[in-house]
């Protein structure tokens, strides 16, 4: 099929954005393409979902996109070339947009409408891109499965979380990008689970101000899109915020550039036994095997090597538990509105975890993050190779449930939350379909403090060897016996 001929929220951002450039499409048509595909694909944002929608959306503001599309217009037919100008952009529930609701997926906020920019929207506005809406989150982010949304590849399933809403939107073709954050994986285990892929950058190198928190010093902002090199035409404009929006005064270093293509004819990318543990997936593991094979075959060096030690779980939870507890303390009054698990795991109100035991995990904390950085330099290494997610996509409805866990110990989040304790880029993208469960499954590439750019381009050379899985039809399984149709790599 002719470029020409692909329906425009079916081609990539970069290829969108060169049709907007050259006025073959309009930022106007674009929005009223995706107005339309929501209401066909997701219906009216529900905030408890349904067994049989997507439900990708918290909220939408039709008048916001239009009249945004509508400014685009002007800027591109005025020569604007940025890859963005024009360009719908989903953001979680956690973003705040001036003016437009701000609500987490809580009822804790509910009625809540932010009153000035996210330092990241600030950035993605002054380049031209156009408010899609608002995705549902996990609850507050406290969590893994975001169980009001529907996985695309089959509705029954969870889309993973905590974003799972902007995951969904994307996989479902109602958003050619979409914002996250990512504290345990929330950016990349959504991104596994339904067939898309996701960023997360070194820890400051996208500003946090003007998102709400889970967990300061876990918490990440990244993209989600089809492919990592759409993924990087968002992270240029997302590492460019302004400077005086950071909050942890790490904004010296300049945006992370765009990866410049790269054979990986020589580079060394690390494997070690963390991949084999009991509770990964066969499917999983499959899409780990074949992806390595797939590095190995473009001239890769694969070195097995033992990993250092990880940081206790308890560690983690401490750390997570005591930051989050802190931020939600002023919705202790509120506490009968947050959902079952939330409420047990956020406790609002509860006394606040002693100092010293934070401290000391901070402490052991920082002796992991010093012993991997090591560990990549000493060993020379490109990038890690990884599982994503241990499992593939869940059965839907139960991440609400009291008891359910939240932090970093359950198999979505078993590979995933070391690298927010170490704060080290990943790039995450599709491995194909599960040939036993015909799911989404993920591999993720994980890279040394401030490789952004490298590790990019090592992605996406090798999503351009073993290109995403894509949903047959109208891009949603509307009943969840359905099996897609598979293009594995």
């Amino acid at each position: 099929m002719a470029d020409h001929d692909v329906p425009p929220l079916d081609a990539g951002l970069n290829d969108l954005a060169r049709r907007l450039r050259s006025r073959e499409l309009t930022a106007t048509g674009l929005a009223t393409a995706l107005l339309d595909r929501i209401a066909e694909r997701s219906g009216e944002p529900t905030f408890d979902g349904a067994p049989g929608a997507i439900n990708a959306w918290a909220h939408l503001d039709a008048d916001t996109t239009r009249r945004q599309a509508a400014d685009a217009d002007r800027r591109l037919t005025s020569g604007d070339q940025s890859p963005l100008c024009g360009i719908p952009i989903a953001l979680k529930d956690l973003f705040a947009v001036a003016g437009l609701p701000l609500t987490a997926s809580s009822r804790v906020l509910e009625g809540n409408v932010a009153d000035a920019d996210s330092a990241v929207w600030t950035a993605l506005s002054n380049a031209g891109a156009v408010y899609a809406g608002h995705t549902h989150t996990h609850e507050f982010a406290a969590g893994g499965t975001t169980d009001q949304v529907g996985n695309p590849w089959r509705l029954a399933h969870s889309a993973g979380g905590s974003s799972g809403g902007s995951a969904a939107a994307v996989a479902a073709g109602m958003a050619p990008a979409a914002l996250g954050t990512d504290t345990a994986g929330s950016v990349r285990i959504p991104a596994a689970l339904c067939g898309v892929s996701a960023f997360k950058p070194t820890f400051g190198r996208v500003s946090m101000d003007g998102i709400i928190p889970l967990a300061q010093t876990l918490d990440h902002a990244g993209p989600i899109a089809r492919t990592l090199a759409d993924c990087a035409v968002v992270l240029q404009s997302l590492s460019a915020a302004p400077a005086a929006r950071d909050p942890w005064g790490v904004f010296g270093r300049p945006a992370i550039p765009a990866p410049e293509p790269l054979a990986l004819s020589g580079l060394r990318i690390a494997t070690t036994t963390r991949a084999d543990r009991g509770e990964v997936d066969a499917d999983v593991h499959d899409g780990y095997l074949r992806m390595r094979e797939v590095l190995r075959s473009l001239g890769a060096e694969i070195v097995e090597l033992p990993a250092p030690d990880d940081l206790p779980a308890a560690d983690y939870d401490t750390i997570l538990i005591a930051e989050a507890r802190s931020h939600h303390a002023r919705y202790r009054d509120r506490a009968d509105r947050y959902r079952p698990s939330v409420r047990a795991f956020i406790a609002p109100g509860a006394p606040p975890l002693a100092v010293d035991a934070y401290l000391r995990a901070q402490a052991r904390r920082r002796a992991v993050t010093a012993a991997w950085d090591a560990w990549f330099r000493a060993h020379r290494i490109d990038a890690l190779l990884e599982p994503t997610s241990a499992v593939t996509a869940p059965l839907r409805g139960h991440g609400y449930d009291a008891g359910e866990p939240a932090g970093g110990t359950d198999p979505l989040t078993v590979f995933t939350a070391t690298w927010n304790v170490t704060g080290f880029p990943v790039a995450a993208l599709p491995a194909g379909l599960g040939t036993r469960s015909g799911l989404p499954v993920g591999v993720s590439l994980i890279g040394a403090p401030d490789t952004d750019a490298h590790l990019l381009a090592v992605g996406i050379a090798l999503q351009e060897a073993a290109p995403p899985p894509r949903l047959a039809g109208s891009g949603a399984v509307a009943d969840p016996a359905d099996a897609p149709e598979r293009n594995d790599p």
